[in-house]
Protein backbone atom coordinates (compact mmCIF):
# COMPACT_ATOMS: atom_id res chain seq x y z
CA UNK A 1 0.00 0.00 0.00
CA UNK A 2 1.30 3.32 -1.03
CA UNK A 3 -0.71 6.48 0.38
CA UNK A 4 -3.76 4.26 0.46
CA UNK A 5 -3.48 2.55 -3.14
CA UNK A 6 -2.35 -1.28 -3.87
CA UNK A 7 0.72 -1.30 -5.90
CA UNK A 8 1.83 -4.05 -7.53
CA UNK A 9 5.66 -4.67 -8.10
CA UNK A 10 6.68 -7.14 -10.40
CA UNK A 11 10.84 -5.92 -10.86
CA UNK A 12 13.33 -3.45 -10.87
CA UNK A 13 13.26 -4.15 -15.11
CA UNK A 14 9.59 -3.91 -15.17
CA UNK A 15 9.42 -0.46 -13.33
CA UNK A 16 11.71 0.96 -15.64
CA UNK A 17 10.21 -0.26 -18.79
CA UNK A 18 6.23 0.95 -17.50
CA UNK A 19 8.25 4.44 -16.77
CA UNK A 20 9.29 4.78 -20.13
CA UNK A 21 5.69 3.00 -21.69
CA UNK A 22 4.17 5.98 -19.47
CA UNK A 23 6.60 8.48 -19.90
CA UNK A 24 4.54 11.19 -21.77
CA UNK A 25 1.98 11.28 -18.43
CA UNK A 26 5.07 11.00 -15.85
CA UNK A 27 8.20 12.93 -17.76
CA UNK A 28 10.82 11.44 -19.79
CA UNK A 29 12.73 12.87 -17.09
CA UNK A 30 11.14 10.89 -14.42
CA UNK A 31 11.83 7.86 -16.88
CA UNK A 32 15.11 8.74 -17.55
CA UNK A 33 16.16 8.78 -13.53
CA UNK A 34 14.31 5.07 -12.99
CA UNK A 35 16.93 3.71 -15.94
CA UNK A 36 19.98 5.50 -14.19
CA UNK A 37 19.24 4.31 -10.93
CA UNK A 38 18.64 0.82 -12.32
CA UNK A 39 22.15 0.72 -13.89
CA UNK A 40 23.66 2.51 -11.21
CA UNK A 41 22.31 0.50 -8.16
CA UNK A 42 22.80 -2.87 -10.65
CA UNK A 43 19.32 -3.81 -9.76
CA UNK A 44 19.42 -6.34 -13.08
CA UNK A 45 21.05 -6.77 -16.24
CA UNK A 46 20.41 -5.26 -19.45
CA UNK A 47 19.19 -8.00 -21.02
CA UNK A 48 16.59 -8.28 -18.44
CA UNK A 49 15.66 -4.99 -18.71
CA UNK A 50 15.31 -5.02 -22.39
CA UNK A 51 13.13 -7.95 -22.17
CA UNK A 52 10.77 -6.48 -20.59
CA UNK A 53 10.91 -3.31 -22.67
CA UNK A 54 10.31 -5.42 -25.50
CA UNK A 55 6.99 -6.48 -23.76
CA UNK A 56 5.83 -3.67 -22.73
CA UNK A 57 6.79 -2.08 -26.98
CA UNK A 58 9.05 0.09 -25.80
CA UNK A 59 12.46 -1.62 -27.03
CA UNK A 60 13.43 0.56 -30.02
CA UNK A 61 12.99 4.10 -27.36
CA UNK A 62 15.01 2.57 -24.68
CA UNK A 63 17.58 0.92 -26.52
CA UNK A 64 19.69 4.36 -26.99
CA UNK A 65 19.37 6.18 -23.88
CA UNK A 66 20.52 2.26 -22.96
CA UNK A 67 23.44 2.41 -24.97
CA UNK A 68 24.38 6.11 -24.18
CA UNK A 69 24.10 5.08 -19.96
CA UNK A 70 26.11 1.49 -20.26
CA UNK A 71 29.05 3.13 -22.74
Amino acid sequence: MIEGVSVRVYSPAKTVADCFKYRNKIGLDVALEALQDYLRDRRGTVGELMHCASGCRVENIMRPYVQALTT
